[in-house]
C-alpha cells in the first residue's frame, strides 16, 4: 500500500519538477491511501492558489483511492508518532496513517526524511 503526503499530491497536480516521482503512487489507485487531513491540506491550498473548482477536480482524483479517516487509535497514534519523531500534527498524522495500514509514505516533506517506509525526494 501507498500513501501520498500532502507535499507529493501537490507536486503533481501543480505539474513540479517532482511530478513524475508521484504518479506511479497516485496512479495506482488500487493500492492507494488517502488520509482525510490530506484532502484538507490540498483543498485549502488548490483553493487558495486557484478557485474552488480545481480544488474539487483534485479532490475527485484523491478519492480514486481509498480514503482513510481519523479514527481514535490513529489520533492516538499519531500523537506518540508527533512525540517520538518531532513531528508537526498534520504530519504525525499522516504517518500513524501509513503505518496503521503498513503503507509506504511518498515525500519530499523534509520532516519524513529518515523515517522507515518513507520514499522522500526532496523538493527541487
Amino acid at each position: 500500500m501507498n500513501l501520498v503526503d500532502t507535499s507529493g499530491w501537490l507536486a503533481y497536480f501543480f505539474d513540479d519538477s517532482n511530478a513524475s516521482y508521484f504518479a506511479g503512487p497516485i496512479e495506482n489507485t488500487a493500492e492507494l491511501l488517502v488520509p482525510t487531513v490530506c484532502l484538507y491540506e490540498v483543498f485549502k491550498k488548490i483553493n487558495l492558489v486557484a478557485d474552488e473548482a480545481h480544488a474539487l477536480q483534485a479532490i475527485a482524483q484523491m478519492r480514486r483511492g481509498r480514503v482513510i479517516n481519523l479514527s481514535e487509535d490513529i489520533a492516538l497514534s499519531s500523537a506518540f508518532v508527533s512525540i517520538r519523531h518531532k513531528l508537526p500534527m498534520a504530519d504525525s498524522m499522516i504517518y500513524a496513517t501509513a503505518k496503521s495500514h503498513n503503507a509506504t509514505v511518498w515525500t519530499q516533506d523534509a520532516d519524513f526524511k529518515n523515517l522507515p517506509n518513507v520514499n522522500f525526494r526532496p523538493a527541487k
